[in-house]
């Protein structure tokens, strides 16, 4: 009987720990086709990038408030967890060895593949890279749909961290994203920028927000902070750019 019993529960925590995995890359799955879909009207119906990530973003967000009815989810299983706020290597979190990866990959492709190259070329000068030989729309389908992937694996991680599903997580968080990009010496015009620069512009910004936050500077001030801090990057940038020509 206690037999049975042991192998009814581990049974029930293989369906369980199943059951979240194939929901997470559902959820994921789900986020890269909304990527696509933005590829989709920006490379065949000519839609302005801006416009279509940011109705997106506000349609995306409308409809998770939908689904959630507004509220937050608690009823989430123990092994939901274990991404957001498990150490498994070194007492390194499981979250932090997964942002280290993350970045390895990109690092990879955007400095020893033919992919990044091509990435690159189309942020500098879409016209001059389609000239070249480069295939325009495809890379940025996969740029678009790379960002939805990434998007979606967010998203759970930040809910793992949390204990908790909300439709509120994840808002305001791409000033901060701009401002980390942008203070890692991404150029805004398009074709420059290192993952390197970008995980360190990361680092700052998250310095800088948890200086504020042990202040107890509120949510506001720190909007006012991080959009000086882009505009900043985004000058000194531009007169970079001046001097060089």
């Amino acid at each position: 009987m206690a037999a049975l019993l042991i192998r009814d529960s581990f049974g029930a925590l293989q369906a369980t720990v199943l059951g979240m995995i194939l929901a997470c890359l559902a959820g994921i799955a789900v986020c890269g086709l909304i990527g696509l879909f933005s590829g989709v009207m920006i490379t065949a119906f000519r839609v302005p990038p801006f416009i279509v990530t940011l109705a997106m973003m506000w349609a995306v967000r409308g409809l998770a408030n939908i689904l959630a009815k507004g509220q937050s989810v608690y009823q989430i299983p123990e092994s939901f967890v274990w991404l957001g706020r498990g150490a498994d290597l070194l007492t390194i979190p499981n979250a932090v060895m997964l942002m280290l990866v993350l970045y390895g990959l990109a690092h990879v492709l955007m400095s020893r593949m033919t992919l990044g190259r091509y990435i690159y070329s189309v942020g500098g000068n879409k016209e001059a890279a389609r000239l070249s030989g480069v295939p325009v729309q495809g890379v940025l389908l996969f740029a678009y749909t790379s960002c939805g992937l990434l998007a979606g694996l967010g998203g759970i991680i930040l809910a793992s961290q949390q204990k908790s599903a909300e439709p509120s997580y994840g808002q305001t968080y791409e000033l901060s994203v701009i401002a980390a990009v942008v203070v890692g010496g991404t150029s805004l015009s398009g074709g420059e920028g290192r993952i390197l620069g970008t995980l360190i512009g990361a680092f700052i910004i998250a310095v800088i927000q948890n200086g504020m936050n042990m202040m107890g500077i509120g949510i506001y001030p720190q909007m006012v902070v991080f959009g000086l801090v882009i505009l900043g990057a985004v000058l000194l940038d531009g007169l970079k750019r001046r001097e060089s020509k």
